[in-house]
């Protein structure tokens, strides 16, 4: 068990270097990107971790995708990436969006480092955190998803499961907060946005159910899964993240969210902000990642 607390208020504190202290992380401001790169290496590096920047060029501007290795023994099992964008939309600060993600996916590396030395533990985990996903990059090569997901391939590089996690920290408690694509208001999923969900595509199944499983084992967060077919296309709406960079390349990964814009009305806006986020849920999904991990070799 994590101490749900003390990660409570370290999630805030990450939120506020992101959100308040650099602000917006999009194309617009590169100088705020590469603050946030910065500090996300850093971070790695303080805790232990090795961490290094792989920059790539987008139209004259350098950006760059943060990966950082944790090897819990020498001839791990299982190699597990969590990944994360961390740059907003121009005009936005981010705080679901995606600062929400790259503070559960810092939080989670600091509590894996914590998991050193333990026999039965014996993945290698990679956080990857990428320089773009918002437009106008998304859904172009200049991705920083896309930029790694195909070198990874080229390289032939081993990826047992990519978890994409993707704005986690809004929830809502009105019934009817929370809407859903078609079909999938019609299958009796929850009417309020208390849980995270879960979504693979069919190859990613096992995947998916084997995190469900776990994630089901604690009970101060309620989650969901969903398995589409065709890599998604036919509801798009569930491509709509760094996930689909790893799809369409043969790897198997899932997005973990709080559902984007079908609870968070604050998606893609200037009111995106920290005090808007539910701390208390992230640090949940913190440990629903750490038990997921553990178990996962």
């Amino acid at each position: 068990m994590i101490d749900i607390h003390a990660t409570e208020a370290r999630l805030r504190d990450h939120l506020k270097v992101l959100t308040v202290e650099i602000g917006e992380r999009s194309v617009r401001v590169p100088g705020n990107l590469k603050k946030a790169a910065d500090h996300i290496r850093d971070f790695y590096r303080g805790i232990g971790i090795e961490a290094r920047l792989e920059p790539y060029d987008y139209h004259g501007i350098e950006v760059a995708n943060v990966v950082a290795e944790v090897q819990l023994s020498p001839r791990p099992a299982r190699r597990i990436l969590i990944g994360a964008h961390y740059d907003s939309v121009a005009g936005t600060v981010g705080a679901d969006d995606n600062a929400s993600a790259v503070a559960v996916q810092l939080e989670t590396a600091r509590e894996v480092m914590a998991l050193k030395g333990r026999k039965n533990f014996d993945a290698a985990v990679v956080f990857v955190s990428f320089a773009l996903e918002e437009p106008p990059a998304y859904g172009t090569r200049h991705m920083g998803s896309r930029v790694y997901a195909d070198q990874a391939r080229r390289r032939n590089e081993r990826i047992d499961a990519m978890l994409c996690l993707e704005m986690v920290g809004y929830t809502c408690s009105e019934p009817g907060c929370q809407s859903y694509p078609f079909p999938l208001m019609f299958l009796g999923y929850p009417r309020e946005g208390n849980f995270v969900g879960i979504v693979g595509n069919f190859d990613s199944r096992r995947l998916t159910r084997s995190i469900f499983n776990s994630f089901r084992k604690n009970p101060g967060l309620p989650a969901i899964n969903l398995t589409v077919p065709f890599n998604g296309w036919i509801m798009p709406a569930v491509r709509l993240s760094d996930h689909a960079s790893f799809w369409d390349e043969g790897f198997k990964a899932v997005m973990i969210t709080d559902s984007a814009f079908y609870r968070n009305p604050h998606y893609h806006l200037p009111s995106d902000t920290m005090g808007r986020l539910n701390y208390r849920f992230m640090a949940e999904l913190v440990e629903s990642l750490v038990t997921f991990l553990v178990q996962h070799h």
